[in-house]
């Protein structure tokens, strides 16, 4: 990003030739780029219908009439040279894309967006000589970011520091879980955001316990550990973050909770880096909780990429095998979840560099709420 604030632009239009690199490595003359994510990954074009053919020699982007003018627009706006063509029905569609598949060649399918009627109306289409399905290849290309993408969940990444640096006084107004949430959405909008990332989670109390807990109208009051899971929205790049509040005394358990999981989530960033296994970062979070005695209390995966979606891979979970990279993009966010007292997460997007790691979300580590000023 520039010191004026100036996003760098995306490099969109070298994506397909590296894809086709590892088309090569696959043993696939082709790929039918079907999972909409990607689309828009290769050409920049974020409409809800199309479909990509990717060739040795071309792109071939098909769609329907409501997207005529913007599918050209938004390819050309990338520096994509992609061939669009408009079709009124799926058969239409099939007829232009098979057409444009070299002869007896194999082309690849996107195996997990692909459905069984997909399959079954591309066999009665001449699309080359064999189906093969294929997993990941465009998936793996989108977990290294370039400078633009970087960019991006960086500015998303400090809109949501900016909001929760604004919202969390509040806390200490007695709202309820819904209030807060509405009010760091809304405030995330104002400073800038396209959107939110997810639904925002606000969980307070007993409600903390449970991880994905959907804010409702309990009131949060002294006593309470307070979860805050959210992230912003820019330019199709998302920001995720987790932090954990106390509001008022909290008891004994409840600060060694939130003691033991800062000591996690600090060891995990510790950890990654270039050529880290991502189930390494896992075990070094899980360890910390382990020695504290709430290894089962801590009940899902240690991280996962962030991008254009906001779980991708490279997945970091006790059964994951990818390795982290430079210009990777992912999440350290361990938690400790006890029914008698509430949940403590605490998550931070970090990007990896070549010499390490650096977080995007910079927001403070501190649980007790600043005062309204």
């Amino acid at each position: 990003m520039s010191p004026d604030g100036v996003l760098a632009p995306m490099a969109v239009a070298d994506r397909a030739p590296r894809l086709r690199e590892a088309l090569a490595a696959a043993e696939v003359d082709a790929l039918l780029v079907t999972d909409l994510t990607n689309v828009r990954y290769l050409t920049g074009f974020t409409g809800s219908a199309g479909r990509l053919l990717v060739t040795a020699e071309a792109l071939v982007l098909t769609t329907d009439g409501r997207y005529a003018d913007q599918a050209p627009a938004q390819a050309a706006a990338a520096g994509v040279d992609v061939e669009v063509a408009v079709g009124a029905t799926l058969a239409d569609q099939d007829r232009t894309l098979a057409a444009a598949v070299p002869s007896g060649a194999r082309l690849g399918l996107e195996a997990a967006s692909v459905t069984w009627a997909d399959l079954r109306r591309y066999e009665r289409e001449p699309f080359g000589s064999e189906l093969v399905p294929t997993e990941g290849l465009v998936e793996a290309a989108r977990a290294v970011k370039d400078v633009g993408e970087i960019d991006r969940l960086a500015r998303a990444a400090a809109i949501a520091d900016a909001a929760l640096t604004e919202v969390t006084p509040r806390l200490l107004d007695r709202p309820t879980e819904t209030e807060v949430g509405l009010e760091l959405d809304f405030t995330m909008r104002r400073l800038g955001a396209d959107d939110v990332s997810f639904e925002t989670i606000v969980a307070s109390g007993p409600n903390g316990a449970l991880p994905h807990h959907r804010p409702d109208d309990r009131t949060i009051v002294p006593g309470d550990l307070v979860v805050i899971d959210f992230g912003a929205l820019v330019e199709g790049y998302h920001s995720d973050m987790t932090r954990t509040f106390t509001i008022g005394d909290v008891d004994a358990t409840q600060r060694r909770m939130y003691d033991v999981v800062l000591e996690a989530q600090a060891a995990g960033v510790a950890v990654a880096g270039p050529g880290v296994a991502t189930r390494d970062v896992d075990a070094a979070c899980r360890e910390v909780i382990a020695a504290a005695g709430w290894e089962d209390a801590f009940t899902h995966g240690t991280g996962h990429g962030v991008g254009l979606v906001i779980h991708e891979d490279p997945r970091v979970g006790r059964s994951s095998t990818a390795t982290l990279a430079p210009g990777h993009v992912v999440t350290v966010e361990p938690g400790v979840y006890l029914v008698d007292h509430g949940g403590v997460r605490i998550e931070d997007t970090i990007l990896v560099t070549d010499g390490g790691c650096r977080p995007l979300t910079l927001f403070p580590k501190d649980p007790t709420p600043a005062a309204p000023g």
